[in-house]
Parts: structure tokens; C-alpha cells; sequence
């Protein structure tokens, strides 16, 4: 026995229940775009009401948008001027100073041109307010530097002036121990007197005696006494004899015979050295001509030691 086949009623009614469901959906849709839609429209109808709002808040704030404008204008001008200021006064800053004055000059020409609303206006008031404060804060800094500086300075000053009170009080001292070494000096020089002084001529057994006469002079002779000197360095001590001829001509044994004395050098005839102990002590001195002729004349005769001049004498060969 063969199968029935599907009743076409039952087919019908799955397409019938899907074409329901679609034309459902198809009116949520149509419902939900509907409502956007209102929104929207209410949205734009806002926005031009609120436009329109703006507008004549606009109008009516015309006459106080010029004057803030002005007051805008003024401040960051103002502020241009602190900032440069600052950078006169400390350098160190200048990185973020011109930072700070190129967005003040950004702003500045957003004003000036004029096409500002109040509320763009109100915003660049508040940014003036927090560019004010970051301004204080690098017056406060600057200027406790240039406190600072300052307190420096005096220091400095001060510090100069005591230095300078110092080096005067050095000085004097200075002038004082100089004026007493040199009165030390004075006391510690020794001094040569008792002068004898003259030519001397051999006689005829090998010995000498003094004489006047230029042409038998064989040597020069001068005898004199080292003072006492209490205050006078004691030890081996050098003395120069030095005998200048009529013609002011020293007379030497060699050309090296030079010796220091203050104020220069000069030359002398012959030395002896001496053991000084403070005091008084005899000495003779010996120049030998070793055949040099002499002529008739005064000479004179300087005794040096411790590079000073200590005593003088002369003499006179006919």
C-alpha cells in the first residue's frame, strides 16, 4: 500500500508564521528609526535654539566682550613685559619663559583678531589666571636669587672690606717690622776708627817701614779697630779693603776682586777675614803693588764688611 503525500495545507502555514515574524521585525525597525529620528530633529531643533541663545548673549554682551577684550589684551601684554623683565634679571630661566611668552603671544593674536565669543573669551580669562600663577612662581624664584645674589654681594663687600681693614693692618705691620729691622741694621753695623794709613818702603834687610814717598812705596798699609757690637751677629766676618789712587782709579791685584756692597758693587784692593765675637778687635790690612808705580797724589782709603761701608781714611805720597 503506497504513502500518502504531505498535505500542501502544512506547508503553507511555515511560510505563512516566517512572513509574520519578518513583518514584525520590519515594524520594530521602522518604530525605532521613527523615534531616532524625532530625536535627532530634536536635537538639531535645540542646537539652533541654543545657537540662536548664544547669538543674542553674544549681541548682548557685545559692549562687555570689547571691554574684557581690551582687559585680555592688556594683561598678556603686561605679562610679555614681566616675563622680559625677568629674563633681564636671570638668563637661567629662558627655556621655559619663552615657552610660557609664546603661548601668551598664540592667545594674544587669537584676541586681537577679534572673532572671540564671550565664552571663548571667559576661557582665556581663566588661562590668564593659571599663566599668572606660573608667572609668580618664576618672580619668587628669580628674585630669591637675585635676594640671594645680593646677600652674595654684601658678603663679598664685607668680606673686601675686612680683607681690605687686614691687608692695611699687614702693611703697617709690615712698615713697622721694616722700620725695626733696619734700626736692627743700624745697631748691628760695626764701625771701623783709629785709621792708620800709608805707604810702606823695604829696607835693606827685607823688612818694611812706613814712608811718604810715591816712587819707594812697595806696599799699602791700613791699621784700624772693628768696634764692639753687642747686637751684631758674631763669626767669621770678611773686610774689604779698598784704595782709590788720585786719578780714582782702585788699585787691584786682579780684576775680579768686586764685591757686593748695598746699592751695588765695587771693586777692592785686597781682604782679610776675621773671627768677631762682639768685640773691639785690631786689624791691619796689606795691599802689595808687585812693582806698580804710583803717583803723587791723596788717595783714599774705604773699609767694607757685611756689604756695608764701615769706615774711611786717606793718605797723601809726595
Amino acid at each position: 500500500m503506497s504513502e500518502l503525500p504531505e498535505s500542501p495545507k502544512k506547508s503553507n502555514g511555515g511560510y505563512v508564521a516566517v512572513i509574520i515574524i519578518l513583518l514584525l521585525m520590519l515594524g520594530v525597525m521602522a518604530y525605532l528609526w521613527s523615534s531616532k529620528n524625532a530625536q535627532l530633529n530634536q536635537c538639531e531643533n535645540d542646537n539652533k535654539s541654543l545657537n540662536a541663545d548664544m547669538q543674542g548673549m553674544n549681541e548682548m554682551m557685545s559692549g562687555y566682550v570689547g571691554g574684557m577684550t581690551n582687559d585680555i589684551k592688556t594683561d598678556f601684554k603686561n605679562m610679555l613685559s614681566t616675563y622680559d623683565a625677568l629674563l633681564e634679571k636671570d638668563a637661567t630661566q629662558a627655556d621655559s619663559i619663552n615657552q610660557q611668552k609664546a603661548q601668551i603671544q598664540e592667545l594674544l593674536e587669537k584676541v586681537e583678531r577679534g572673532n572671540m565669543s564671550a565664552r571663548q573669551l571667559f576661557s582665556a580669562r581663566k588661562e590668564i589666571e593659571t599663566m599668572k600663577g606660573i608667572m609668580r612662581g618664576y618672580i619668587v624664584q628669580i628674585d630669591s636669587l637675585n635676594t640671594l645674589n645680593l646677600q652674595l654681594t654684601n658678603d663679598l663687600e664685607n668680606t673686601n672690606t675686612q680683607l681690605t681693614a687686614t691687608t692695611t693692618e699687614r702693611d703697617q705691620y709690615k712698615t713697622e717690622a721694616e722700620a725695626n729691622a733696619e734700626q736692627v741694621k743700624k745697631g748691628s753695623r760695626l764701625q771701623a776708627y783709629g785709621f792708620s794709613s800709608g805707604g810702606l818702603k823695604m829696607k835693606l834687610n827685607n823688612t818694611t817701614t812706613e814712608t811718604t814717598k810715591a816712587r819707594n812705596t812697595v806696599q799699602i798699609k791700613s791699621s784700624f779697630t772693628i768696634s764692639e757690637n753687642p747686637i751684631a751677629p758674631a763669626g767669621t766676618k770678611m773686610v774689604y779693603l779698598q784704595v782709590i789712587t788720585p786719578e780714582g782709579k782702585t788699585l787691584q791685584s786682579s780684576s775680579s776682586n768686586v764685591v757686593d756692597i748695598e746699592g751695588g758693587s765695587v771693586a777692592y784692593s785686597d781682604k782679610k777675614s776675621i773671627d768677631y765675637q762682639n768685640q773691639m778687635i785690631d786689624m791691619s790690612i796689606y795691599y802689595r803693588l808687585n812693582g806698580e808705580e804710583l803717583s803723587k797724589g791723596n788717595y783714599k782709603v774705604n773699609i767694607y764688611c757685611q756689604g756695608q761701608k764701615i769706615g774711611t781714611d786717606s793718605f797723601t805720597l809726595k
